[in-house]
């Protein structure tokens, strides 16, 4: 990278780093100009893309390999000709436990990541988020329960789980998707450091010990402290589900002032109602969720988060389709409570 580049790519950065707690919005399929126009429309101008890897769905990136600098700049200069920013990649081209358990390809694996990262800092997309459940996707045992007004939401429960059908050809042991993960990170993170990239890891969903076979690494408290130490830097931190935090139980106003907004890269405003073993989505101003969204939206600004905010799982409205993916309505929805929310709460924080 010639220092010319890298003084364009770090002023880029910069002004992602300079900007306030915010409100967001993101797409799994690839950008349109109605989407992007809509986006303007709401009033957001961070972009957040989700790619997904599921049959018959066109992903907002391609999966299975390295993302190329021409590829990422395209999107990018889509996002920006309609005077939005491309704020971070929820999702790594080839997920994190693919990488973990596989057998023989790990390193190849590992090299498209960061040859990825690389492009992505000479773009000056800040961002890029993983997560931590296999195989690709969050686990639901149902996608229609009747929630306000007839709107489907999904839902879990061990109970409806096949606990006898692995996901892979074996078991595998924790400590042993532990050390793999360490040994990611120590390949990563330095490559991230210098590229000016911050990581952002997401909860298992759900946060239950193992499925299938395969150990669930990021499903409580004490498993995030583990992972946010292996290897500390500050471009290695959490992508912040409150619907996971929310499923695990977690007192969330106190998990989010322990990590403190430093080590908040972004959030994920959702909630449900149940915890492990069994829960189900719902709309984000639900009485009967477990957290309240005033006191997690002030909790944020008390310690200093200055991220964006987006909606990720929304409850399918009326007219709604492919509602498995984030249904336009229901984020439309969220994305308008929460910019309401933070009005209402920097208006009582200047009182």
């Amino acid at each position: 990278m010639s220092n010319q580049t890298a003084t364009s790519v770090a002023t880029g950065r910069e002004r992602f780093d300079q900007l306030p707690m915010r409100v967001a919005m993101g797409s799994y399929q690839p950008l349109t100009d109605e989407v992007l126009r809509l986006m303007q429309q709401l009033g957001v101008d961070d972009v957040l893309l989700t790619p997904h890897r599921h049959p018959g769905f066109e992903s907002a990136m391609p999966m299975g390999r390295a993302w190329t600098i021409d590829e990422i700049r395209e999107i990018q200069a889509k996002v920006e000709s309609h005077d939005l920013r491309l704020f971070a990649f929820e999702k790594m081209p080839i997920p994190l436990y693919e990488i973990l358990l596989g057998d023989g390809d790990r390193e190849k694996k590992t090299e498209a990541i960061k040859t990825t990262i690389r492009n992505m800092g000479e773009a000056g997309v800040p961002v890029l988020g993983y997560s931590g459940h296999p195989p690709d996707g969050a686990v639901r045992t149902s996608r229609t329960v009747k929630i306000r007004g007839g709107a489907e939401a999904s839902a879990f429960s061990m109970d409806d789980i096949d606990s006898e059908t692995l996901l892979y050809d074996r078991e595998y042991d924790e400590e042993e998707i532990w050390n793999a993960y360490e040994s990611y990170l120590e390949e990563v993170v330095p490559v991230a450091e210098e590229a000016g990239v911050k990581l952002g890891i997401h909860p298992s969903d759900p946060p239950v010990e193992r499925l299938g076979g395969v150990p669930l690494l990021f499903r409580n408290f004490e498993n995030f402290k583990r992972a946010l130490d292996l290897v500390p830097s500050d471009n290695h931190g959490l992508k912040f589900c409150l619907g996971c935090w929310s499923e695990m139980g977690e007192n969330i106003p106190e998990v989010l002032r322990y990590f403190g907004g430093e080590n908040i890269i972004y959030v994920h405003f959702r909630d449900v109602v149940g915890t492990v073993p069994s829960f189900h989505e719902t709309f984000i101003d639900d009485k009967a969720s477990n957290f309240d969204e005033y006191e997690v939206m002030r909790t944020l600004q008390d310690i200093g988060f200055s991220g964006v905010m987006t909606p990720d799982h929304v409850p399918a409205m009326e007219g709604d389709t492919e509602w498995e993916f984030g249904s336009v309505s229901g984020r439309t929805y969220t994305v308008g409570y929460l910019k309401g929310l933070l009005k209402a709460v920097r208006e009582q924080t200047d009182v």
